[in-house]
Protein backbone atom coordinates (compact mmCIF):
# COMPACT_ATOMS: atom_id res chain seq x y z
CA UNK A 1 0.00 0.00 0.00
CA UNK A 2 1.61 3.11 -0.88
CA UNK A 3 1.89 5.39 1.59
CA UNK A 4 0.82 9.12 1.49
CA UNK A 5 3.48 11.48 0.34
CA UNK A 6 4.54 14.43 2.76
CA UNK A 7 2.61 16.74 0.52
CA UNK A 8 -0.39 14.77 0.55
CA UNK A 9 -0.57 14.43 4.31
CA UNK A 10 0.23 18.13 4.86
CA UNK A 11 -2.76 19.10 2.61
CA UNK A 12 -4.75 16.41 4.79
CA UNK A 13 -3.65 18.21 8.37
CA UNK A 14 -4.28 21.57 7.08
CA UNK A 15 -7.82 20.56 5.88
CA UNK A 16 -8.62 18.86 9.18
CA UNK A 17 -7.31 21.65 11.19
CA UNK A 18 -9.42 24.02 8.63
CA UNK A 19 -12.72 22.00 9.85
CA UNK A 20 -12.00 22.28 13.67
CA UNK A 21 -11.58 25.61 12.71
CA UNK A 22 -14.46 26.49 11.50
CA UNK A 23 -16.71 24.64 13.94
CA UNK A 24 -14.72 26.02 16.85
CA UNK A 25 -15.70 29.09 15.18
CA UNK A 26 -19.16 28.71 15.26
CA UNK A 27 -19.77 26.57 19.04
CA UNK A 28 -17.51 29.27 20.38
CA UNK A 29 -20.04 32.33 19.34
CA UNK A 30 -22.67 30.15 19.80
CA UNK A 31 -22.22 28.73 23.15
CA UNK A 32 -19.34 30.75 24.72
CA UNK A 33 -15.89 29.58 25.49
CA UNK A 34 -17.01 27.89 28.94
CA UNK A 35 -19.93 26.17 27.70
CA UNK A 36 -18.54 24.82 24.29
CA UNK A 37 -16.67 21.55 24.90
CA UNK A 38 -14.07 19.69 22.75
CA UNK A 39 -16.12 16.98 21.83
CA UNK A 40 -18.73 19.09 20.61
CA UNK A 41 -15.94 20.76 18.52
CA UNK A 42 -15.16 17.26 17.07
CA UNK A 43 -19.01 16.72 16.39
CA UNK A 44 -19.28 19.74 14.70
CA UNK A 45 -16.52 19.48 12.52
CA UNK A 46 -17.49 15.43 11.47
CA UNK A 47 -14.25 13.70 13.20
CA UNK A 48 -13.49 11.50 15.96
CA UNK A 49 -13.87 12.49 19.65
CA UNK A 50 -9.84 11.99 20.07
CA UNK A 51 -8.97 14.36 16.56
CA UNK A 52 -8.53 17.73 18.07
CA UNK A 53 -6.22 16.11 20.47
CA UNK A 54 -3.65 15.73 17.50
CA UNK A 55 -3.54 18.73 15.96
CA UNK A 56 -4.53 21.29 19.14
CA UNK A 57 -3.20 20.70 22.93
CA UNK A 58 -6.35 21.98 23.80
CA UNK A 59 -9.51 23.97 24.05
CA UNK A 60 -7.54 27.30 24.74
CA UNK A 61 -5.00 26.48 21.78
CA UNK A 62 -8.09 25.78 19.38
CA UNK A 63 -9.56 29.54 20.57
CA UNK A 64 -5.99 30.73 19.89
CA UNK A 65 -5.86 29.45 16.39
CA UNK A 66 -9.46 30.59 15.46
CA UNK A 67 -7.89 33.98 16.42
CA UNK A 68 -5.10 33.68 14.41
CA UNK A 69 -7.08 32.52 11.07
CA UNK A 70 -9.85 35.61 11.16
CA UNK A 71 -8.87 38.13 13.08
CA UNK A 72 -4.75 38.59 13.48
CA UNK A 73 -4.78 37.33 9.74
CA UNK A 74 -7.00 40.15 8.52
CA UNK A 75 -5.45 42.95 10.69
CA UNK A 76 -1.56 41.87 8.60
CA UNK A 77 -3.37 42.26 5.27
CA UNK A 78 -4.82 45.61 6.83
CA UNK A 79 -1.07 46.73 8.13
CA UNK A 80 0.20 45.83 4.59
CA UNK A 81 -2.60 47.95 3.25
CA UNK A 82 -1.71 50.80 5.61
CA UNK A 83 2.21 50.54 4.66
CA UNK A 84 1.59 50.80 1.16
CA UNK A 85 -1.11 53.03 1.18
CA UNK A 86 -0.37 57.26 -0.21
CA UNK A 87 -2.97 59.31 0.05
CA UNK A 88 -5.80 60.83 2.35
CA UNK A 89 -5.61 59.76 5.89
CA UNK A 90 -8.94 60.16 6.38
CA UNK A 91 -9.80 58.18 3.17
CA UNK A 92 -7.56 55.52 4.50
CA UNK A 93 -9.56 55.26 8.07
CA UNK A 94 -12.99 55.00 6.40
CA UNK A 95 -11.79 52.38 4.08
CA UNK A 96 -10.09 50.54 7.03
CA UNK A 97 -12.94 50.59 9.62
CA UNK A 98 -15.69 49.99 7.15
CA UNK A 99 -13.70 47.09 5.37
CA UNK A 100 -13.34 45.79 9.25
CA UNK A 101 -17.01 46.63 9.67
CA UNK A 102 -17.87 44.34 6.35
CA UNK A 103 -15.45 41.39 6.71
CA UNK A 104 -15.83 41.18 10.50
CA UNK A 105 -17.99 43.14 12.43
CA UNK A 106 -21.19 41.99 9.97
CA UNK A 107 -20.15 39.10 10.10
CA UNK A 108 -19.98 35.84 12.57
CA UNK A 109 -16.65 37.14 13.31
CA UNK A 110 -17.92 39.92 15.39
CA UNK A 111 -18.77 37.31 18.18
CA UNK A 112 -15.12 36.66 18.92
CA UNK A 113 -15.43 40.19 19.81
CA UNK A 114 -18.32 39.56 22.70
CA UNK A 115 -16.86 36.15 23.61
CA UNK A 116 -13.36 37.58 24.65
CA UNK A 117 -15.05 40.79 26.35
CA UNK A 118 -17.56 38.15 28.66
CA UNK A 119 -14.97 35.47 28.96
CA UNK A 120 -12.05 37.89 29.86
CA UNK A 121 -12.03 37.71 33.84
CA UNK A 122 -12.43 33.51 33.92
CA UNK A 123 -9.28 33.32 31.58
CA UNK A 124 -7.32 35.92 31.86
CA UNK A 125 -4.37 34.26 29.99
CA UNK A 126 -6.23 34.18 27.09
CA UNK A 127 -7.47 37.62 27.34
CA UNK A 128 -3.89 38.60 27.53
CA UNK A 129 -3.27 37.06 24.15
CA UNK A 130 -6.26 38.69 22.45
CA UNK A 131 -5.42 41.92 24.10
CA UNK A 132 -1.29 41.68 22.57
CA UNK A 133 -2.34 40.23 18.95
CA UNK A 134 -5.67 41.84 18.96
CA UNK A 135 -6.07 45.27 20.51
CA UNK A 136 -2.52 46.59 20.86
CA UNK A 137 -1.63 45.86 17.33
CA UNK A 138 -4.91 47.40 16.07
CA UNK A 139 -4.42 50.42 17.80
CA UNK A 140 -0.56 51.12 16.97
CA UNK A 141 -1.90 50.76 13.32
CA UNK A 142 -4.44 53.70 13.83
CA UNK A 143 -2.18 55.71 15.94
CA UNK A 144 0.80 55.23 12.89
CA UNK A 145 -2.41 56.26 10.26
CA UNK A 146 -3.30 59.73 12.69
CA UNK A 147 -0.20 60.83 13.46
CA UNK A 148 0.43 60.19 9.70
CA UNK A 149 -2.01 62.82 9.39
CA UNK A 150 -1.03 65.43 11.91
CA UNK A 151 2.65 65.73 9.96
CA UNK A 152 1.14 65.75 6.81
CA UNK A 153 -1.09 68.64 8.17
CA UNK A 154 -4.42 66.83 7.01
CA UNK A 155 -5.35 66.59 10.75
CA UNK A 156 -5.11 68.59 13.55
CA UNK A 157 -2.59 68.04 16.42
CA UNK A 158 -3.87 65.58 19.00
CA UNK A 159 -3.49 66.22 22.38
CA UNK A 160 -4.30 62.78 23.45
CA UNK A 161 -3.94 60.20 20.68
CA UNK A 162 -5.29 57.14 22.57
CA UNK A 163 -8.75 59.52 22.85
CA UNK A 164 -9.02 59.57 19.31
CA UNK A 165 -8.31 55.90 18.62
CA UNK A 166 -11.39 55.36 21.68
CA UNK A 167 -13.42 57.69 19.85
CA UNK A 168 -12.76 55.74 15.89
CA UNK A 169 -13.00 52.56 17.90
CA UNK A 170 -15.42 52.09 20.09
CA UNK A 171 -18.82 52.59 17.97
CA UNK A 172 -17.03 49.75 15.79
CA UNK A 173 -16.72 47.79 18.93
CA UNK A 174 -20.13 48.65 20.35
CA UNK A 175 -21.56 47.98 17.44
CA UNK A 176 -20.06 44.29 16.99
CA UNK A 177 -21.01 43.57 20.59
CA UNK A 178 -24.69 44.99 20.46
CA UNK A 179 -25.14 42.59 16.63
CA UNK A 180 -24.24 38.95 19.29
CA UNK A 181 -25.93 40.53 21.75
CA UNK A 182 -29.22 43.44 22.01
CA UNK A 183 -29.80 43.18 18.41
CA UNK A 184 -32.08 40.58 18.39
CA UNK A 185 -34.66 42.60 20.02
CA UNK A 186 -34.01 45.90 18.74
CA UNK A 187 -36.08 46.14 15.04
CA UNK A 188 -33.68 49.29 13.90
CA UNK A 189 -30.65 46.88 14.25
CA UNK A 190 -30.41 45.54 10.62
CA UNK A 191 -27.22 45.27 9.16
CA UNK A 192 -27.69 48.32 6.72
CA UNK A 193 -28.53 50.31 9.37
CA UNK A 194 -25.93 49.33 11.78
CA UNK A 195 -23.43 50.25 8.89
CA UNK A 196 -25.26 53.63 9.06
CA UNK A 197 -24.55 54.58 12.77
CA UNK A 198 -20.72 53.59 12.07
CA UNK A 199 -20.41 55.85 9.47
CA UNK A 200 -22.23 58.87 10.63
CA UNK A 201 -20.30 58.22 13.92
CA UNK A 202 -17.05 58.20 12.05
CA UNK A 203 -18.20 61.30 9.94
CA UNK A 204 -18.58 63.25 13.36
CA UNK A 205 -15.18 62.14 14.88
CA UNK A 206 -12.77 62.96 11.21
CA UNK A 207 -14.85 66.30 10.67
CA UNK A 208 -13.51 66.98 14.47
CA UNK A 209 -9.75 65.96 13.42
CA UNK A 210 -9.36 67.36 9.85
CA UNK A 211 -7.78 70.97 9.73
CA UNK A 212 -10.33 72.20 6.91
CA UNK A 213 -12.81 69.26 7.11
CA UNK A 214 -13.97 66.37 4.09
CA UNK A 215 -16.82 64.84 2.69
CA UNK A 216 -16.41 61.16 2.80
CA UNK A 217 -14.71 60.78 -0.38
CA UNK A 218 -12.11 63.32 1.42
CA UNK A 219 -12.98 66.32 -0.94
CA UNK A 220 -12.73 69.83 0.82
CA UNK A 221 -16.25 70.88 2.19
CA UNK A 222 -17.63 73.78 1.02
Amino acid sequence: MEAPSPRRWQRRKDERTGEIIEAALGLFCEKGFSATKLDDIARAAGVTKGTPYLYFDGKEAILKAVVRATLIDRLGEIEAECRDYRGSRTVLIRRLMLKWWDEVGSTELAGLCKLMVAEAANFPELARFYHDEVIVRSRALMRAVLLDGVREGEFRPMPDTDAVIDALQAPLLMNMIWQHSFARFDESATGSYTKQRLETTLDLVLAALTAAGTTRQGNPTT
